[in-house]
């Protein structure tokens, strides 16, 4: 297999398992590789009459328990009691193209981009089960995606104890893992560390990706940055209990496995039946980690995300749940929104509270009827109201769950979560529906196409706000529950499938109390996601930075919220906010109705400046150039710059002012190097174009080259403080790169 920049070369060996010869940089086309076929033999390892030693072997998708003594890729228990398999090659099919696949979120070319897909087709004579491992290759983006399907062609049932959706195994244990991990309100924070011999594991058992562990990592040379060096990328297109794990073996071998975690999990495959892995994306180069996130950016927006919705830019909104929490009716949110309109916000999202009689969080989920106390004329009148003042309309819902005081609980105590005598575990006084079943996906896109018809909805903000415990279904019986958390998972997307091709302009955002499911699998029917509840400008710089290792700025929900901060209690510049939060899909988190005179005008030169530089603030090429991560982790600098290369932003922050400091150089990426620049600090004026926060001829014009190699001046001296505050601490600046004779 080629891409432009990589190939993956693997043959059956004498039992006909698949054996990896390469993956890498791209290499001539050969009929044979003697030279990467070659292995020494060693003593002390088993060996087969072939005289193939399994445990020198780099698999394509190891089987357990014939020599291999490193994790497998799979295990099938069959009638016997054994899980001894052994998958022989018996043939392949090469498809032009790359289909969705049914049920899952899944990758596709519907653009004609050159994808293929090859399907190795395996066979176990004496378990009777088939093997299909699929192999789509996107050439122009260095992807591969990966997955397995395994059927049951006897006449007996088998059971899947494990089935990783890719297994990559490398010739090198001198690598670099990079993560995204953290917790609830500080997701997605980068770490990295050297490679130990032994299993290290990224993964959750909480039934969804988690705010702990993120399914994204990195595998990365020594000393591979951002803009040179190589590195691999694995991503898992799945939003349920996932692992990832890196073994590093006595020989220096390095092999990843990911896919959905065996931990609790099995499935039973009765004669006929089949099981497919999710997909998981390989994505690999030599040009830093830079590159690799843009590659992976391109790849999302072509062969992901909702094609309705890849590049659409994403409205300004305003979110009344910082504002108002519970306590609002229909005048108050109109209030909202006429000053929001005013502000020039575009959408104005209900959030929590405007169902059932849910004035805490104690009640009503599950409920989805509007609550008559707070709208005496029915959600449709607000709705309507809203749309009457120019703005889109959207509201939150948490379909996933249900409160014990509900009447949908009350109906169906069965539909929840829970094993038989056992005291269920309440989080956020709320309870899981079992979305496995076909019952409760029923009802959920019933209850919610209602209120989505009733109101003309633009919008939905669909959250889930907490983990699973007692993951019991009274719908399966006792041999099937550990399927149980993986079907909840699949009930989601049916529901997510009925309800986006049911209402295809309806723009969906995925929220899990944050960044608790921030997955590709969200991502293919939610194009954006909330990052993280906490809206924090300083925590937000760590979030979302973190995250731009493996997700574009589109796919990420930025706002700005009111200080002191309602998670930190930090106080921080509005302006700081700003800077921060138009490095995503705008949005605002406050009670606009309260704002004084400076505030309002402030916020509406953030908005107007944003809707003059959208387009590029949300689809444009990222560049990470300073990280927050590393050095003394008080500055930040990223950038975006346009395809043509004629427009470019870049931001730079500093969490904490310091007395007489060195001068700062950032060096910038992505631009022509023989083309001028005019460069501009962005000052937001009320007509969306770029005036100076000072000097009005304070602008350069500079050649590519020099902003790339020398760097850009940015001050750091700071002689008026923030008002808001008193105090040069948390303070930002942001600059216009443009070829002069396009300036806005």
């Amino acid at each position: 297999m080629q891409t432009d920049r990589l190939s993956y070369i693997f043959r059956a060996r004498a039992d006909g398992e698949p054996i990896q010869l390469y993956f890498g940089a791209r290499i001539h086309h050969r009929p044979r590789y003697p030279n990467l076929e070659r292995a020494e033999p060693r003593k002390s390892t088993p060996t087969r009459p072939s005289g193939e030693q399994p445990e020198l072997m780099r698999c394509e998708y190891a089987s357990p328990g014939r020599g291999d003594y490193r994790h497998p890729a799979y295990q099938i228990g069959q009638a016997d009691g054994s899980r001894i398999t052994g998958f022989g090659y018996r043939g392949y099919r090469l498809l032009d193209g790359k289909q969705r696949l049914a049920g899952l979120p899944s990758t596709f070319d519907d653009s004609g981009d050159d994808a293929q897909t090859l399907v190795i087709e395996l066979y176990d004579d004496l378990a009777k089960a088939s093997l299909e491992l699929s192999y789509a290759v996107f050439p122009h983006q260095d992807v591969i995606v990966r997955s397995a399907l395994f059927r049951d062609d006897g006449d007996a049932d088998l059971t899947i104890h494990a089935a990783a959706s890719l297994q990559l195994d490398l010739p090198r244990a001198d690598l670099d893992l990079i993560d995204l991990s953290g917790a609830w309100s500080r997701e997605n924070r980068l770490t990295r560390a050297r490679l130990r011999p032994g299993s290290q594991t990224i993964d959750s058992l909480r039934g969804a990706s988690s705010h702990q562990h993120n399914p994204f990592i990195v595998l990365a040379e020594p000393g591979a940055g951002e803009d040179s060096g190589n590195v691999i990328g694995c991503n898992l297109i799945y939003s349920g209990n996932f692992r990832d794990r890196i073994e590093v073996d006595h020989y220096g071998v390095t092999r990843l496995t990911t896919g959905i975690n065996p931990e609790g999990f099995s499935w039973l495959l009765e004669p006929g039946q089949q099981f497919q892995t999710p997909e998981a994306v390989l994505c690999a180069g030599d040009r830093g980690l830079d590159g690799l996130s843009r590659s992976l950016g391109e790849f999302y927006r072509r062969h992901l995300v909702n094609p309705r919705f890849a590049e659409r830019p994403r409205p300004v909104l305003v979110n009344n749940w910082e504002a108002t929490y519970f306590d609002f009716d229909a005048d108050r949110l109109l209030g909202i929104a006429r000053r929001a309109r005013q502000l020039g916000i575009e959408l104005f999202v209900l959030d929590d509270g405007w169902f059932g009689h849910r004035d805490d969080a104690t009640s009503s989920l599950g409920d989805w009827v509007a609550d008559p106390r707070k709208f005496p004329d029915g959600i449709g009148a607000l709705a309507k109201a809203i749309h009457s003042l120019g703005l889109q309309f959207g509201m939150w819902f948490e379909p996933e769950m249900a409160s014990l005081d509900s009447d949908l609980y009350r109906a169906h105590p069965d539909w929840l979560l829970g094993a038989p005598g056992r005291r269920l575990t309440p989080q956020r006084d709320q309870f899981v529906l079992d979305t496995g079943r076909e019952d409760v996906v029923d009802h959920l896109f019933d209850a919610m196409s209602r209120v989505i018809r009733q109101t003309g909805l633009d919008y939905v903000k669909w959250d889930m706000n907490r983990s699973l415990t007692e993951t019991w279904s009274a719908a399966l019986p006792p041999e099937r529950q550990p399927e149980a958390a993986h079907r909840c998972i699949l009930g989601v997307y049916r529901l997510y499938e009925r309800l986006t091709h049911a209402f295809p302009e309806v723009l969906f955002e995925s929220c899990a109390s944050g960044g608790g499911r921030f997955d590709l699998g969200m991502m293919y029917y939610a194009p954006q996601a909330w990052v993280s509840d906490d809206t924090d400008a300083v925590e937000r710089m760590l979030t979302q930075y973190g995250t731009s290792l493996g997700y574009p700025q589109s796919m990420m929900g930025a706002h700005v919220s009111d200080v002191p901060n309602h998670e930190t209690g930090r106080i921080t510049p509005l302006r700081t906010r700003g800077d921060v939060a138009v490095f995503g899909d705008l949005g605002y988190e406050l009670d606009v109705t309260a704002l004084d005179d400076d505030q309002a005008g402030e916020i509406s030169r953030q908005i107007a400046w944003y809707k003059a530089h959208r387009e590029l603030m949300q689809f444009g090429d990222l560049h990470r150039l300073v990280s927050p991560f590393e050095n003394d982790h008080n500055t930040m600098s990223w950038q975006v710059v346009s395809p043509d290369r004629r427009h470019s932003v870049v931001g730079w922050y500093q969490i904490l002012n310091r007395p007489n400091p060195g001068h700062e150089r950032v060096r910038l990426r992505g631009l022509d190097p023989d083309r001028q620049y005019l460069v501009r600090e962005a000052g937001l004026d009320a007509g969306g174009g770029q005036a100076g926060r000072g000097d009005e001829d304070s602008s350069l014009a500079l050649y590519g080259d020099e902003l790339m190699n020398a760097g850009l001046f940015v001050p750091q001296v700071f002689d008026v403080f923030d008002p808001e505050h008193r105090s040069a601490d948390f303070a930002s600046r942001l600059f216009t790169v443009d070829t002069p004779d396009e300036r806005n």
